[in-house]
Order: structure tokens, then sequence, then C-alpha cells
């Protein structure tokens, strides 16, 4: 070993350049799986560490629509320090257009953990009895200052600053509109709690005894057993946020995954160049009595050095990302990252890097160690074939611990597994379609034009490296034509499709008794408008076929019915938006026991069927109730669509309120807030383009995100472009001596070569159309269900990008031919 070493670091020292396109693939891939698992492990840390901050508390004992007793404040009081928290929504207006808003109302223990800061020219600390503080973003948008007077509700209540650090904003949840804080006083003098309004009591606890928080938990809930509570610990904090940066993650490391499969195929490209420049070395080494295996671990030394250098590089990069996102975007996040070095992700980056570089690079070191000595002299690694058992064996084992190590490591094993076999199957896919390129170019007639012949010959003639551009730039093309159409029919929908159906608000808070005023005050401001109106109230599932939620070990990811409380509804007939799938709807008379739909996506997640039970907690009131029908909704209008809906009768006891949805033009919108904010103060109007707009800002971060992971897709593929260009260097410089010698011109030699480039990037661009476009539907029309509509504008202006750096990368790279002077070179060949 010591002089395969010795060996091995004195060529590196010589000619160690060829193995650079090595080191760079291995450092793109490997900088972008450690970045992405590292941004999302260093905010999933600071969740962690500033949880009990986040969540206000050890525990959160929550219920919807009251709030709690005596007895149950009594019951917390017992376990520690306890602060309240009462959260709705309103309007809130300053004289001109009100405006929606996130109301918190909070007691004087308030915050229990953290602290509370308002800005500079604050008038108090905090809000007492008819005083308000508002969020920045209200403030700029109403025009207000400390000192101002907003109208929320029946109160007038006076600003007193603007809030700066509201330290359980992130654990309150997903807001509609701007917060704003009152205290439990200032609650009251707005009258926006009635019966049945929505609203949620949050009541935070820290625990004074030696009682574990989930053990405080759950002796309140059995305690409680029934009366509607549910509860979190502060490792649940933001669980919606946490979850999504786990899944964002997840998705952004598979396409890290497929960009370091790409890389791959550059490792194998440069892996054959640099052989293929050492043929001389290695004839002399085996003529001086080299076994092949001394050979082949010279090399792998090298290689594995090198490898070292590329790898070790971008995990210095991707531990560096989360201190570069917070430089240049941590005001923007919602959370700051935690910095510090995170073991598991650059450990995982690190070990699919070496795996990736064994696959691809053990061919060519099979086929340098195993073609005999007189052959290399020839200085050539000799004619392609393929790998022998041992080596095929070898790269199986490869690619099944590189599987298993991408699943392992996946926060969703089955989606990591559906998408590692996908990318194994586009490659296959691709690399036949290579196969067939040079198949089909070989019988292609031959052209009377001679640089078209030249070109053509090029993709098939021995030592092409056809194959292994169509994988890696196919790979990469298809990528970005699959994000085009997912981008643009995304867009499509949102800034087409939902305003045309949507309709213009969503009325909440509204009194049964109210019904006739709200709609007057409606067509005072738009006579033609269209409402629906349906009552609702909020409730839980708390069994399943009498099993009750808390006590099934393991629930399915997508149950988001299960989470919290869920608006619910009763209706005689089948609500419109909605079709019947399995079950029978009951009749418009029914008063018998209660029955119930659910939509057929959230029935199938949780194994539920037509005759099954459930029991949903309604203002602490258990409702048993047999599933008579299950339902498919159209989503898309965003209109009045309720996931539970209840036959008449014993649900309509409890005290509930209306939902309503208006239907106008877009320009009376102005008129129509300021007329129910006149007639019905306590109502509070949802802007829908205010949530499209919101769900588009969410939307346009993740596609940020995706493009920024699939630039380090499309910087492998130009580092595969260059290495299939090295790899064939000599024979191109071989062409370019002999065409010169013949009277050829540089021009023609390099437009000869255009045209090979050419011709391949328009196969690839009606590959990548198929694949790509197939991809895009896929997530469009059956994961977002939305319409297919693609503008092929921006396809085809991705696929001329791409094809345009395509050919300027391949010229580049071949331009050193064009400069070998003829005596020198036929010295050499």
């Amino acid at each position: 070993m010591t002089l395969v070493l010795r060996l091995a670091l004195r060529d590196l020292r010589r000619g160690g350049r060829g193995l650079l396109l090595l080191a760079i693939c291995l450092f793109l891939g490997t900088a972008g799986l450690a970045g992405i698992g590292s941004l999302a492990a260093s905010m999933i840390a600071a969740l962690d560490v500033d949880a009990r901050q986040i969540l206000g508390g050890d525990v959160e004992f929550s219920v919807s629509q009251r709030r709690a007793t005596v007895a149950e404040l009594a019951a917390f009081g017992r376990l520690g320090r306890v602060s309240e928290t009462v959260s709705l929504r309103g309007m809130a207006s300053a004289g001109g257009a009100p405006a929606l808003v996130d109301l918190r109302a909070t007691d004087q223990a308030w915050p229990l953990l953290g602290q509370f800061r308002l800005a500079p020219g604050a008038l108090a600390a905090r809000p007492h009895g008819r005083e308000i503080a508002i969020a920045p973003a209200l403030a700029d948008r109403l025009g207000v200052k400390p000192g101002a007077t907003l109208t929320l509700g029946q109160a007038r209540l006076r600003v007193i600053g603007v809030i700066a650090n509201e330290p359980d904003r992130l654990g309150a949840g997903f807001a509609l509109g701007p917060p704003v804080l009152v205290d439990l006083a200032g609650l009251d003098a707005t009258a926006l709690v009635q019966p049945g309004s929505l609203y949620e009591s949050h009541y935070r606890v820290v625990l004074t005894r030696a009682d574990s928080a989930a053990a405080a938990r759950d002796s309140v809930l059995r305690q409680f057993r029934g009366a509607g509570w549910s509860a979190k610990l502060s490792d649940q904090a933001a669980g919606g946020f946490r979850r999504g940066i786990a899944q964002l993650g997840q998705f952004l490391l598979l396409v890290g995954l497929a960009a370091l499969a790409i890389a791959g195929v550059g490792v194998g490209s440069g892996v054959a160049a640099y052989l293929a420049g050492k043929a001389k070395i290695i004839a002399t080494l085996k003529v001086l009595g080299a076994r092949s295996r001394t050979i082949a671990a010279i090399f792998l030394a090298q290689l594995g050095l090198v490898a070292a250098v590329g790898i070790g590089a971008g995990l210095v990069v991707g531990a560096a990302l989360p201190w570069a996102v917070t430089a240049f975007a941590g005001a923007a996040l919602p959370v700051p990252p935690r910095l510090a070095i995170y073991p598991v992700p650059l450990a995982t980056a690190a070990g699919l890097a070496v795996l990736v570089a064994l696959l691809f690079a053990l061919p060519a070191l099979a086929r340098a160690r195993s073609v005999p000595a007189a052959t290399l002299l020839r200085d050539t690694l000799g004619a392609r074939r393929w790998p022998g058992a041992r080596v095929v064996g070898a790269m199986g084992v490869l690619v099944v611990a590189l599987i298993g190590l991408a699943v392992a490591t996946a926060s969703d094993p089955w989606l990591a597994l559906g998408f590692v076999a996908a990318i194994l199957v586009l490659i296959a896919l691709l690399w036949g379609c290579g196969v067939a390129i040079r198949a089909i170019a070989a019988r292609m007639p031959r052209s009377r034009r001679p640089l078209l012949r030249l070109a053509i010959a090029n993709l098939h003639r021995p030592g092409a490296q056809t194959d292994r551009l169509v994988v890696a730039l196919g790979l990469g093309f298809s990528l970005f034509v699959a994000l085009a159409v997912i981008d643009s029919s995304l867009g499509a929908e949102l800034r087409n499709a939902a305003p045309a159906k949507a309709p213009r608000f969503f009325a909440i808070d509204l009194q049964p008794d109210d019904a006739a005023t709200f709609a007057r005050a409606v067509r005072r401001a738009a006579p033609s408008a269209k409402i629906e109106a349906l009552p609702s109230l909020r409730g839980s599932i708390v069994a399943l076929r009498g099993v009750p939620v808390s006590k099934i070990k393991t629930l399915p990811s997508d149950a988001w019915v299960l989470r919290g409380d869920r608006t619910i509804t009763w209706a005689a007939r089948l609500p419109p938006r909605n079709a019947v799938v399995a079950g029978r709807w009951w009749p418009a008379e029914y008063r018998g026991p209660p029955l119930v739909s659910l939509e057929d996506k959230a029935a199938a997640a949780l194994g539920l069927h037509v005759g099954d039970t459930i029991t949903v907690s309604v203002l602490g009131v258990d409702v048993p109730a047999r599933i008579a029908a299950l339902r498919k909704i159209d989503w898309g209008g965003l209109g009045l669509n309720f996931a539970i809906v209840f036959s008449p009768g014993y649900i309509e006891e409890a005290p509930h309120g209306l939902l309503a949805s208006v239907y106008a033009a877009p320009e009376r919108d102005g008129a129509i807030a300021r007329q129910v904010a006149a007639a019905l103060p306590s109502v509070t109007l949802i802007r829908v383009g205010d949530v499209i707009g919101q769900v588009s800002a969410v939307l346009g971060q993740i596609a940020l995100a995706i493009r920024a992971a699939a630039a380090v897709t499309v910087a492998a593929g130009i580092a595969v472009l260059i290495g299939a260009v090295a790899a064939s260097g000599a024979t191109r410089r071989y062409d370019a001596v002999i065409l010169k010698l013949l009277g050829g011109s540089r021009r023609q030699v390099l437009g000869a070569q255009a045209l090979e480039y050419a011709v391949l990037s328009l196969v690839l661009v009606v590959v990548a159309l198929a694949m790509g476009s197939a991809a895009g539907w896929y997530v469009v029309t059956q994961v977002f269900k939305i319409g297919w509509a693609p503008r092929w504008d921006v396809v085809g202006a991705t696929l001329a990008a791409a094809v345009a750096l395509t050919l300027g990368t391949g010229l580049a790279g071949s331009l050193p031919a064009l400069r070998a002077r003829p005596a020198s070179a036929l010295r050499e060949l």
C-alpha cells in the first residue's frame, strides 16, 4: 500500500488536473444535499430549542367556541402558572375601508415565557381596556400611528403602539390578517364573541411541579373527558410549520439527489477521460510487472483522494448554508435558523456522494484493469465492452446501498423510495434513448453535406459520449420542463380560474338572526350579488368505529381531518359542488339518529367506509353518527365546502352561527366591506383575493426554493457536458488534425461540432418535452388537483436557454482541439 500511495501521489502531482471534473461534480452534488439538509435541520433545531416559548408554556389546552369553566381553571392552576388567550378574527377600521385582522385577547399573566415588546414610540407597555397594539403591516395599510383610534366590532380602541415582538406568534398558527392585541376587557368591549361565534380559547401552563408535561396533559384530559379539550406539548409547537419544513426539505433533498445522480454521470465521464490519458503510464506499469490489481489500486487511491477533496469542499459549503441564509434572508424567515454543525445531514450527503462516485467510476476502472498491455500501448482503452459479472454485481450492491441510505434517512421513506425508483427508471429510459440515437445515427443515409455527415458520425463513432450526454442533459432538461409546466399551470389557476369561480368574500361570525340584515347590506352595495349561507359550528372527531382517537397509536400522515377542530354543518339536501360517490344521501325530511357524510379522500385516509361510525365532539358533547355517504368535493372554486356534513335534527340544537359567501363584481369589494361593517360590526369579512395572495406568496417561495435546488442540477449537467467533451478530447483532436491536413478551416471544424450538438439538443428537446410534460401533468392534475394550463412560451424559452447553454458549453470545450498543430499532434499519435 505504501508503494501504491507513493505512485498515486506522484502521478497526481504530474497530471492530477484531469480529475478536476470529478471533484467539481462531487462538490456540486454534495454541497446541494448537505446545504438543504443542514438548513432544514437548523430550522427544526430552532423550533426545538425555542419550543416552550413558541408554545407559550410547557403545555397548552385549547377549546373552541367557549372559555374554561371555574373547575377547569382550577385544574390548570394546580399544575402551575396559567395564562389565558382568546383568538378570533375581526374587522378593524380607521374611518375608511375595514381590514381583516387576527385578534388575540390576553390576560395579565401573558406571556409566561419570552418578552412582549412594542416598537419605540409606544404610549404604554401593553394594551389595557379600550387599547390595542397593532402589527406594522396594519399600521401601514390603515395609515395610523400611536394615539389614533380604530373601530373593532362595537368598540373604539386607542392604538398604543406597533408590535415589535410577540414571543408565541409562530405557535399561534396561520393568520389571514395582520395580528392585533387587546386584553380580555378590550375583547368584551368589542362584543365580537357571541353564541355561535368562531373563536378559540387557549390556556398555557408553565409547570411548577416535577410532573412531566405529558402526565399533566393526560390528567387534565382524563378529568374533563368529553368537554372538547385538545392539548399540545412544547415539542408540538408550530406543528404545521414544522411539517412544512420537513416536507419541503424532503422534496428538495430528493431534487438534490437527482442532481447527484446527474453528477455521477459526470464522474463516469471524467474518470473515463482521465484513464484514457493515462494509457501509456498504465502500459508501462504492466510491462514492468505491475498486476492489474496494483494498477486499479493506484487509480482508485487517486480517485479517492480527489473525491475526498470535492466531497469535503461540498460539506463545508453545505454546512455554511444556514449562516449564509441567515445573513442574506434571515428577516424573511418565520424562525431564524439555529446556527450549528449538524452531523446527520452532512454524513448522509457524504455517504450518498461516495456511493455515487464508486457506482459510476467502477466500469471505467474495470476496463482499465482488464485491458491487455498491448492494447493500452496503442493509446486507447480499447473498444467499449459491457462490464463483467463481478463488476455488475458490485454495481448492484452499490445501487442497493444507495437506495437504502436515501430511504433510511428520509422523513417519508415511501416518498423517497418512489422518487429514487422513478429516477432509476428515468435514467434507464434516457440511457436507452441514447443507445437508440447512436444506433439510428449509424444507420442513417450518408448526407452529401460533409459537415452534416461528420456531425452525425460523431454521434455514433467509437468513444462517442452520446448515451451519457442524453442521460445527464435529458434529466436536466426534463426537470426544467416539469418545473415550467407546474409553475405556469399553477399561476394560471391562481390568476384566472380561482377568481372567476370563487366568491369575493367569506363572512364569519354571522348570527342567524342577522342573516336578513347582512343580505340587505350586501345588496345595497351590489344589487346583483349572490349570497350562500350555511349553518356552522366547530367540532372534532374523537372516535373512529368506537375507538378513541387518543388510543390510536399511529395516525396516517394525511389524516388532516383529525388535526384539531373542524368547521362542520348540516344539510337536508346535497350541497352544491358535491357529488356522492359511495352510499346514499338522506331524505330531505330525515330526523332520525344522526347521520354524517365525509369527504371521500378524508375517509380513505382514515380507512372509513359507508356504515362505519364516527364520534364528533361538539361544544363538549359527543355526537356519535353513522356514515351514510361519501362525497367528492370540488375545492377548486373556493366556495363554501365542508368535509363533515351532518343530517338535520339533533345537531341543530347546538348554538351555532352562519357562514356566508358573497359573489359579486370585483369593483364592488370596497362598498360591500363598508356597508357590512356599518350594519354589522361584529361580522368578519374575509376577502378571498387576500387568501389567494397569501397562498401565491407561499407557493412562490416554494417555487424559488425548488428553482435554487434545480440550479445545482443544471450546474451538474454543465459539468457532465464538459466531461463528455474531455472524454472524447483525443478523438476530436485527431479529427481536427486530419480535417486541417485535408484543407478544412477552423470554421468548418467548429461548424461540424456545432451541428453535432445542435442535432443532439433537438433530440433532447423532444425527449425532455415528453418526459418533463408527463411529470408536470401528474403533479398538476393528480397532486395539486388543478387544471392543466401550461404556458408553452415559458416552456419554449426554458428549453431554448438550455439548448443555448449546451451549444455554448460544447463549443467552448472543443476549442482546445482546434488549436492543435498538425505536426506536433501527428508525432504524438
